[in-house]
C-alpha cells in the first residue's frame, strides 16, 4: 500500500496508510455531504477498478458512490455495477419502507413503543433522502419488559427467529440477558429485523436511552413517517454502534460523518459532551477522530480537534478503528478469518475508561463464547 494524502489536519499527527482505492472511495462517500466539493470525479488511472468495485460493495456504500460518480468519467464495468447496485438498493429501500410502516402500525396497535434505529431514517437524516443507503437490516428497539410480546407480534407479521438459531422465543429472555438483540427474517423476502432490548451489548454504554428518550419523526418516503432517537441520543447511539465493532464498515463512518457535516464546530463539540452525560463513554472520541482522519469533521472547531488529538487513549482507538476499516488491501469480514474479531473486541475494553469496565467486559464476552458453544 502507498501513502495517500488525507486533507485532515489529524492525518498529519495520525498518518494512516490507504490503498488508492480505498481513499478515492472515502471521496465518494465524502461529496454526498460535502455540497461545496461537488464537482465531477474522474476515475483515477492508477485504481484498480475490480478491487474498487470490491470495497465499494464490501463497504455497502455503492449508492454513495454511484451518485458521486458520473457516467461520463466511469469505466463501463464499474458503470454498470454500481448503477444495477443502486438500483437494487432504492429497490430493497423501498420495501423496507412498506415493512417498516406495516411494524409501525402493528406495535402501536398493541401499545408497545418502538423506535427505528440507522436504516431508513439515518440515512433520510445524513443524505436528505433514503434510497441511496444500504440498509441490510431493519432495526427496532422494543423495551425490555415488552420482549416476549414483541416477539410474538413479530412471529404474527410472519417473521422468524434465525439467531439465537434454536429459534425457541421461551429461550429468548436468556438470549437478550447477554446481549443487545436477536436476529428475525421474513422467509421468501430479503426482509430482516434487529429486535433490539438496548442499544450496547453492555450495559455500561448508554445506559440512560430507551424507548422513552426523546425522539424525532423522520419522512423516509411515500408519506411514511418513522420515529428515531432525537438528534443528541442519536449521536450517541452512533458512537456507540460504530465504536463496538472498531468502525470496520466505512458506510457506518460516512453516515456518521454526513450528520456532522452542517453543524456548527461547537455544535458538534457539544454533541459529544452531552454524549459522555448519556453514557456513551469514549465511542464519540473515538468516532470524531477517525471522522476527522477521513473527512476532515472537525476542522471549523480546532481547539476542540486539538483537545481531542490529546487524549492517548483516543489516538489509540482511533488507529485501531483505521486498521479495521482500512488496514487491509483485501477486504475481508472479520468473522470469516481465525481470529478476526480478536481485534475488535480487545479494542471494546477501552471504550469505558477503568479496570473495573474491562473485567466485566471480559466476563461477559466469555459468557457469551459459552453460549454460543452450548
Amino acid at each position: 500500500m502507498r501513502r495517500v494524502a488525507i486533507r485532515s489536519g489529524a492525518a498529519k499527527h495520525m498518518p494512516v496508510h490507504l490503498t488508492p482505492e480505498f481513499a478515492f472511495l472515502a471521496d465518494c462517500c465524502r461529496w454526498n455531504f460535502r455540497a461545496e466539493e461537488r464537482t465531477p470525479a474522474s476515475f483515477p488511472d492508477n485504481l484498480d477498478p475490480a478491487m474498487f468495485l470490491r470495497l465499494a460493495r464490501f463497504h455497502r456504500v455503492q449508492g454513495l458512490a454511484w451518485r458521486a460518480l458520473p457516467a461520463q468519467f466511469v469505466p463501463r464495468e464499474i458503470e454498470e455495477a454500481l448503477a444495477g447496485d443502486s438500483a437494487a438498493i432504492a429497490a430493497l429501500n423501498l420495501q423496507a419502507a412498506h415493512e417498516c410502516g406495516i411494524l409501525l402500525r402493528s406495535f402501536e396497535s398493541a401499545a408497545i413503543p418502538l423506535l427505528f434505529l440507522k436504516g431508513l431514517t439515518l440515512g433520510a437524516l445524513a443524505y436528505g433522502e433514503s434510497s441511496a443507503k444500504a440498509a441490510v437490516d431493519i432495526d427496532i428497539l422494543v423495551p425490555g419488559d415488552a420482549l416476549e410480546s414483541s416477539a410474538g407480534l413479530l412471529q404474527s407479521l410472519g417473521f422468524r427467529l434465525t439467531d439465537p438459531a434454536h429459534g425457541d422465543i421461551r429461550r429468548l429472555r436468556r438470549w437478550h440477558r447477554l446481549r443487545k438483540e436477536s436476529l428475525w427474517a421474513k422467509p421468501g423476502t430479503p426482509m430482516r429485523i434487529d429486535l433490539h432490548t438496548r442499544l450496547s451489548d453492555t450495559p455500561r454504554l448508554l445506559p440512560s436511552i430507551d424507548n422513552h428518550s426523546p425522539r424525532q419523526t423522520v419522512d423516509v418516503g411515500n408519506g411514511i413517517l418513522l420515529p428515531t432517537l432525537a438528534d443528541d441520543e442519536l449521536f450517541a447511539y452512533l458512537a456507540v454502534h460504530g465504536s463496538w465493532s472498531a468502525w470496520f464498515r466505512l458506510k457506518w463512518m460516512a453516515d456518521f460523518a454526513a450528520l456532522l457535516a452542517p453543524l456548527a464546530g461547537v455544535e458538534i463539540e457539544r454533541r459529544y459532551r452531552r454524549s459522555v452525560e448519556l453514557g456513551a463513554g469514549r465511542c464519540a472520541m473515538q468516532a470524531l477522530l477517525v471522522a476527522d482522519t477521513l473527512f476532515d469533521s472537525l476542522a471549523r472547531n480546532e481547539p476542540f480537534r486539538s483537545e481531542l488529538r490529546r487524549e492517548p487513549a483516543a489516538q489509540m482507538l482511533c488507529r485501531a478503528a483505521l486498521k479495521q476499516v482500512a488496514g487491509r488491501r483485501e477486504p475481508v469480514e472479520p468473522t470469516a478469518v481465525p481470529l478476526g474479531t480478536a481485534a475488535i473486541h480487545r479494542s471494546e475494553l477501552f471504550l469505558v475508561p477503568g479496570l473495573r469496565f474491562k473485567l466485566t467486559e471480559l466476563a461477559r464476552q466469555g459468557f457469551v463464547a459459552l453460549a454460543n458453544r452450548a
